[in-house]
């Protein structure tokens, strides 16, 4: 049986199993405390019954800058997920897939336009899953993922900026049917 609840500071020591996965981003402690002060009800995790942490999403609120209100790329008030990620030997029980939903249910409460979050272009498993969740492709984000890499070997790869309407956006105003073909730049992305 697992156990869904908000992050606590202590969780720090406790998500390392479930950053192994190579396409989990792994940040710095304050970063973490920093999604925990702002945004906790979009910061949830889930433990199994031995107090390990085998699933937790990072999420956030936020709109562009003011100045870019007249820009394409403007974006509105939105959830924005972080990041998702289930340890390994959970997958396929449906925890993310909650994980998500309460990060969605507290975008609505907030009154968000929609959530978007972005997936490298060759993932297709989370592509399947955030698709099979309402999500569609927003925009192509060229060279989003190794960007500033250091090394020379390091290739670059493309992200889908993916978004799911929220109970606001009642017209359907923030997504788009051909959003594989809309491709930007990084520096479009704020």
């Amino acid at each position: 049986m697992a156990t869904f609840r908000r992050f606590r500071p202590d969780d720090v020591d406790k998500i390392s199993k479930c950053n192994l996965d190579p396409l989990t981003e792994t940040y710095e402690l304050v970063f973490y405390l920093q999604y925990h002060a702002r945004w906790p009800s979009l910061f949830q995790v889930c433990e199994d019954t031995n107090g390990n942490i085998i699933g937790y999403i990072m999420g956030k609120l936020e709109s562009s800058p003011e100045i870019y209100k007249f820009s394409e790329h403007y974006l509105p008030w939105h959830a924005h997920i972080t990041a998702l990620t289930v340890a390994p030997e959970a997958r396929r029980l449906g925890i993310g897939k909650i994980l998500t939903e309460q990060l969605e249910l507290a975008a609505d409460a907030n009154n968000a336009w929609f959530v978007d979050l972005f997936v490298r272009k060759g993932n297709a498993r989370a592509i399947a899953f955030y698709k099979n969740l309402g999500y569609s492709v927003f925009r192509v984000v060229k060279d989003y993922y190794g960007e500033h890499a250091t090394d020379s070997t390091a290739q670059s790869e493309d992200a889908y900026d993916m978004r799911k309407p929220m109970k606001r956006d009642k017209k359907l105003q923030h997504i788009r049917e051909d959003g594989e073909t809309y491709e930007v730049d990084p520096t479009d992305v704020w």
